[in-house]
C-alpha cells in the first residue's frame, strides 16, 4: 500500500529522512491535512518570518493579533456567517460546553429539550440536568443508536429554551441529514463532523466543536455563537469569568492566554478548506470516501455489517463488524501490519471504525476497501 517517504530540514542545514506516514483512522485526535503539518514545522521555528515560534508568541502581541484576526475572518467565510454571529475559540474542549450551555442559557422554572443519539449526546443531557430540567425529547438507546430521529420521533417542547443535538454521532457513525426542526433555538455540537459539509450555520443559535476531529489540535473548542442567543443570557446567576460567554466575546477569547498554537492551527485549516473549493466541494469529496467504504460493506453478501441505517449513514465515521469478536481482532491485527491504524470501534460499540475526517485521503479508503474485500476472500 502507499504510504509517504520525503525529507525535511533539520534547521542546521542537514536532511534526514522523513518518517513514513501510514493511514491514521483515528477518531480523535486525527489526521490533518499534510501541507498544514508542512507550514507548521516552519511556523514551530518562526511564524511569519518573526524569528520567533507560535508557540512563542505573546497572545497579545501585533503578530498574534493578525493571527487571531484571520482566523476569525476564515472561519466566517467558510460558515457564511455574519456580524449576527461572534466566533469564539475557547478552552476545555466540547465537553465543557455540555455545562457552559445550561449554565448560561437554562432559565430556572424552564426546560431545555435534548436528543440522545448516543454516547456525547447522552453525556451533554445528562450534564444540563445538574443546571435545570431537562426533556429528552428522543431517545435512541431504544434501538441502538443505529438512526438519528425522524420528525415524528421526536417531538420538540414548546417554550424550551433551546433544542440541543449532536449532527454527527462519531461512536455510532450516524449523521442528522439536516438539521432537526423546532420553535426554540437551535444548539448543535458538530465536534466530528464540523465543516465537513455544508450546513445552516447562520439558522443555528449556536454550534460549537472540539477542534481535534476536523479542526486541529486537541484542547480548543470553536464556538459559533449568535447575537441574538446570547441576550438570553441568565442575568440572575453570577458566572465564573471563564464560563460566561458574554466575557469570553467582549474578550476576543482572551480573556485569559488562549490556546494560541490551537488556534493558528484551526486558523490554517480554514485557509486549507477555503483554498480547497470551500464546503460544498470538501462535502463532494467526503461523500466519494465515505462511498468507498460502505460499497465494500454492502458488497460483502453480510460478511460485513453497517451499525447505522442508510439513510442516516455518516460521512466521517464508517461503524461495522466482522462476524465475530474473533475476526474483528484479527481484522485489526491485518490491518495495522498494512499500515492502517485506527479502526478499532469505541469501547461502547464494539467492532471497528474508520473514521475519515476532511483531511484523510481517498486513497487510505481505497486501501481498506481493497483489504477488506482481501479479507472477506479469506475469511468468508
Amino acid at each position: 500500500m502507499t504510504t509517504f517517504a520525503t525529507t525535511h530540514s533539520t534547521g542546521s542545514g542537514a536532511s534526514t529522512a522523513r518518517p513514513k506516514r501510514i493511514f491514521n483512522f483515528s477518531a480523535g485526535p486525527a489526521c490533518m491535512p499534510e501541507e498544514v503539518l508542512a507550514q507548521l514545522q516552519e511556523d514551530i521555528w518562526s511564524v511569519r518570518g518573526s524569528g520567533i515560534g507560535i508557540m512563542e508568541h505573546s497572545h497579545r502581541g501585533p503578530v498574534y493579533d493578525r493571527i487571531i484576526e484571520e482566523a476569525e475572518a476564515d472561519c466566517r467565510a467558510v460558515a457564511g456567517i455574519g456580524d449576527t454571529h461572534h466566533v469564539l475559540f475557547l478552552q476545555g474542549g466540547a465537553t465543557l460546553q455540555f455545562a457552559m450551555l445550561p449554565l448560561n442559557f437554562l432559565h430556572p422554572g424552564k426546560s431545555a429539550d435534548y436528543a440522545d443519539t448516543g454516547v456525547w449526546a447522552t453525556k451533554a443531557f445528562k450534564e444540563a440536568k445538574l443546571f435545570g430540567k431537562v426533556n429528552v425529547v428522543y431517545d435512541g438507546s431504544k434501538t441502538k443508536y443505529d438512526h438519528t430521529p425522524a420528525p415524528s420521533e421526536a417531538t420538540p417542547t414548546d417554550g424550551a429554551c433551546y433544542f440541543h443535538y449532536c449532527s454527527n454521532n462519531t461512536i455510532y457513525g450516524t449523521r442528522w441529514p439536516s438539521p432537526p426542526k423546532t420553535k426554540s433555538p437551535l444548539v448543535c455540537d458538530a465536534s466530528s463532523e464540523m465543516f465537513g459539509r455544508p450546513y445552516d450555520f447562520a439558522g443555528h443559535a449556536m454550534i460549537y466543536a472540539g477542534a481535534q476531529k476536523n479542526l486541529g489540535p486537541s484542547g480548543v473548542v470553536l464556538v459559533l455563537l449568535r447575537k441574538d442567543f446570547l441576550e438570553t443570557q441568565r442575568k440572575d446567576l453570577p458566572l465564573a469569568t471563564m464560563l460566561d460567554y458574554r466575557k469570553q466575546a467582549e474578550n476576543g477569547s482572551r480573556l485569559n492566554t488562549p490556546n494560541t498554537f490551537g488556534i493558528h492551527v484551526m486558523g490554517l485549516v480554514f485557509k486549507w478548506i477555503l483554498k480547497n473549493g470551500g464546503l460544498k466541494a470538501i462535502e463532494q469529496r467526503n461523500a466519494e470516501k465515505a462511498k468507498v467504504l460502505y460499497d465494500a460493506i454492502d458488497g460483502s453478501g453480510g460478511f460485513f455489517k453497517g451499525h447505522s441505517t442508510p439513510e442516516c449513514r455518516s460521512h466521517m465515521n464508517v461503524v461495522f463488524r466482522c462476524p465475530s469478536e474473533e475476526l474483528d481482532k484479527k481484522f485489526l491485527k491485518e490491518a495495522e501490519a498494512l499500515g492502517m491504524d485506527g479502526l478499532k470501534g469505541h469501547r461502547d460499540a464494539g467492532g471497528l471504525r474508520a473514521s475519515i475526517y476532511n483531511a484523510f485521503p481517498r486513497k487510505g479508503c481505497e486501501a481498506l476497501a481493497q483489504f477488506m474485500s482481501e479479507f472477506k476472500r479469506s475469511f468468508g
